[in-house]
């Protein structure tokens, strides 16, 4: 559990691993107190102490646990809010449990984003450097050939050729078109705007909006999963499931469904007309509902997006890694062959 010297917010995965051993410590009968002490003596990292110790400070001046991680300022809104609802209603093993089960998932979809969108990013990158070094470093070289044998390049060697001479001559460009690219990628992995942007830009692209549109869905069912663990109801649970998800298709649809649950649908019910889950997992929700272990139902949907998400990415990346190569082959191939042709017709035209 690591923070800056500005109290960043932990990341999903640090949120996840202190709610883990705060869960196992609390249903070991150890009161929070105690637990933080027990965490501080087996931290190793001091950035992680400073803040448990803090934690620790505000629980032994009096405070209950949901203030003391308030005044951290490293947690989120959601988790403090639901360790509020917890030790209100004593199931605070349960709420913790609950929630490094959702953090860990959304640490997952983090994960998988990341590398759908790396591996396509490196890869051209390292094609733009081998045509580059092609063109103004190789081809210069097949000119002087071409020259002492005295005749030139043809038409498509000599354009590439010219390319690398203003590549060469106008260099500074080139360099500050990589910075403006290298920005571009700090901004829309780094800052929340630039993710807020690029997630934007997901959920619009035609080939990821579908697998956008699932992310949402997992969202949403672990959220309730959470919620509803926690002993709190179904209406009261979507206004606080609203704020984890992120597209305001989403948001939408889960401030119709608490609508029509006012109006008087039941929560299957509300949750199929608003077109929230498909058909097939709107009658999970039903047999859920009608058995009384709804939160389960909504454990195994969770579980079902969380793989189908993955089996999506993975399809992706399995789809552009080929792709970028043949690409990369064609263009590095169609290079060569402009300059190394011509020369092996001037080799058998002199033997």
């Amino acid at each position: 559990m690591k923070a800056t010297a500005k109290q960043k917010k932990l990341n999903s995965y640090e949120i996840s691993g202190f709610c883990r051993q705060m869960a196992l410590l609390i249903k070991a009968g150890i009161a929070p107190v105690d637990g933080i002490d027990i965490l501080i003596e087996d931290s190793k990292d001091n950035a992680s102490k400073k803040i448990l110790s803090k934690i620790s400070q505000i629980l032994k001046s009096g405070e209950k646990f949901h203030v003391a991680l308030k005044m951290s300022e490293v947690f989120p809104d959601y988790v403090i809010h639901m360790v509020t609802i917890g030790e209100e209603s004593g199931n605070m093993d349960v709420v913790m449990e609950s929630l490094s089960d959702y953090y860990e998932r959304e640490e997952s979809i983090r994960e998988n984003i990341k590398n759908a969108v790396s591996y396509p990013l490196i890869m051209v990158f390292m094609m733009m450097i081998v045509i580059t070094v092609l063109i103004v470093k190789v081809l210069p070289i097949f000119e002087q050939v071409f020259a002492q044998l005295g005749t030139g390049m043809s038409g498509f060697s000599q354009s590439l050729l010219n390319m690398g001479l203003a590549l060469n001559r106008y260099s500074f460009v080139l360099i500050a078109l990589l910075v403006i690219l290298a920005l571009a990628f700090l901004y829309f992995s780094f800052t929340e705007h630039g993710k807020r942007t690029f997630k934007k830009f997901i959920s619009k692209f035609g080939p990821t909006k579908r697998l956008a549109e699932e992310l949402e869905s997992e969202r949403f069912a672990s959220g309730m999963v959470l919620t509803l663990s926690s002993g709190i109801d179904t209406y009261e649970g979507l206004n606080l499931v609203k704020k984890l998800v992120e597209s305001s298709e989403m948001k939408e649809k889960i401030d119709k469904c608490r609508t029509l649950l006012l109006d008087g649908d039941s929560f299957p019910e509300a949750v199929e007309k608003t077109g929230i889950f498909t058909s097939f997992y709107s009658q999970m929700v039903a047999v859920g509902f009608k058995s009384g272990s709804l939160d389960k139902a909504m454990q195994q949907i969770a579980e079902r997006f969380e793989k189908d998400t993955q089996r999506r990415i993975y399809s992706l990346i399995s789809v552009l890694e080929p792709t970028l190569v043949i690409v990369l082959s064609i263009i590095v191939g169609m290079i060569l062959m402009s300059v190394i042709l011509p020369l092996m017709g001037i080799m058998s035209s002199i033997g």
